[in-house]
């Protein structure tokens, strides 16, 4: 069962609960049914109150349903109480994000990195939920200090585990700063893709530089970073590509600070291809978050390629008069936007010869391209669509 609450604070709040029915659907889940409510703030003990609970409860008995999947983070509190109310398992957004992640983490990186956004978690979750966690050990002959609670010597196990993973995660980060090194004296020019989960990175990279990486309509098909080098004839010149893991809204905070070694390609890129879902309702709503979460990281100031993709999913009547134009964003920067059909390889050379342009340009002072001679935003366009 899914559940969601809008507290009205003018956030990003998804009424229907669909991307969490897509991110339920990526972890193996069948939801059954959904569940929302309005609240002007979380309930200190059952998080949607007391009433709620009770109707909740009665669908999880009607439906039979096998657990309950918050779209907000639940306190680890709130988590025990909801269980021991419900009697099914109860489980919030991050826990199910990081499900998805383990999945799919296939690099010995990724797997260090998940790994420790679960052990971070985890950490915050030892509240005594299981009775084991109330008997105490110690004294002579016996692990931990006399009088030790078993929940001491889980919470120290947890903190050993995290600074062991910590460090190795350390000379990974070596190990990339060694080979960015090593770009930057070839003088190659860095290209990173970003963006919103399941906007067709991987699609697009593949397209781009002939890779086969896996690419599927889902949430998080793809965690490891990709490096593939790609040709552009139009500048006669190579650049290094790099596909890395998508953002999604309220992406934990714990699960990017462990991706810091996967995101640095796109803190380090000389230009990154922001890839968008252009067919999507809330096409607006999906840049803004993938905008805070480059500036989150100091990728920010880094020049950026608007990919909108996906033309292929737009009516006729909705599709751009020109592939390529200037969109100005609510900041007032002036960026280049692109429409393609990664699936379809529409517009991809519209895109290569942007990235060579921006990569012929790299030691020359940064101009603005002018204004679409119709002054119309496209982007506005398919957003109020």
């Amino acid at each position: 069962m899914l559940v969601g609450v809008d507290f009205g604070k003018g956030g990003w709040f998804d009424a229907e609960l669909e991307e969490l029915a897509l991110l339920a659907t990526s972890a193996g889940d069948e939801p059954v049914a959904r569940v929302t409510a309005r609240r002007k703030a979380p309930d200190a003990a059952l998080f949607v109150g007391s009433g709620k609970a009770e109707e909740i409860k009665a669908l999880v008995a009607g439906t039979a349903a096998q657990g309950v999947i918050f779209d907000q983070a639940l306190s680890p509190v709130q988590q025990r109480n909801l269980e021991q109310f419900l009697g099914v398992q109860v489980s919030d957004r991050t826990a199910l994000i990081l499900d998805i992640f383990g999945d799919r983490a296939q690099s010995h990186e990724g797997k260090l990195q998940v790994e420790l956004a679960r052990l971070q978690y985890l950490s915050t979750r030892l509240v005594r939920r299981w009775s084991h966690l109330e008997r105490q050990r110690g004294g002579i002959g016996t692990r931990g200090g006399p009088g030790e609670t078993q929940i001491e010597l889980d919470r120290r196990m947890i903190s050993e585990r995290i600074k062991s993973v910590k460090a190795r995660l350390e000379k990974v980060k070596k190990q990339r700063a060694t080979q960015r090194r090593a770009r930057l004296r070839r003088g190659t020019f860095k290209v990173s893709l970003v963006g919103y989960t399941n906007a067709g990175k991987s699609t697009l990279f593949n397209s781009l530089v002939k890779a086969r990486s896996y690419a599927a309509d889902q949430l998080f098909a793809t965690l490891d970073t990709t490096t593939r080098g790609m040709w552009l004839e139009q500048a006669q010149t190579s650049v290094s590509l790099s596909d890395t893991v998508g953002f999604i809204r309220d992406l934990p905070h714990k699960l990017v600070e462990a991706f810091q070694a996967t995101l640095s390609e796109a803190v380090d890129a000389d230009l990154l291809l922001h890839v968008m879902d252009a067919s999507s309702p809330v096409l607006q709503e999906q840049k803004e978050e993938v905008d805070r979460v480059l500036q989150d990281i100091g990728a920010g100031a880094v020049p950026q390629i608007l990919v909108c993709n996906k033309l292929d999913r737009l009516e006729p009547s909705a599709r751009p008069r020109q592939r390529v134009d200037v969109f100005e964003d609510r900041s007032g920067r002036q960026v280049t936007r692109v429409f393609v059909s990664a699936l379809e390889g529409t517009g991809l050379e519209d895109l290569r010869g942007a990235i060579a342009a921006r990569a012929a340009a790299l030691h020359e002072p940064q101009t603005d391209n002018e204004p679409h001679p119709d002054g119309q935003s496209h982007l506005h366009a398919l957003t109020d669509s």
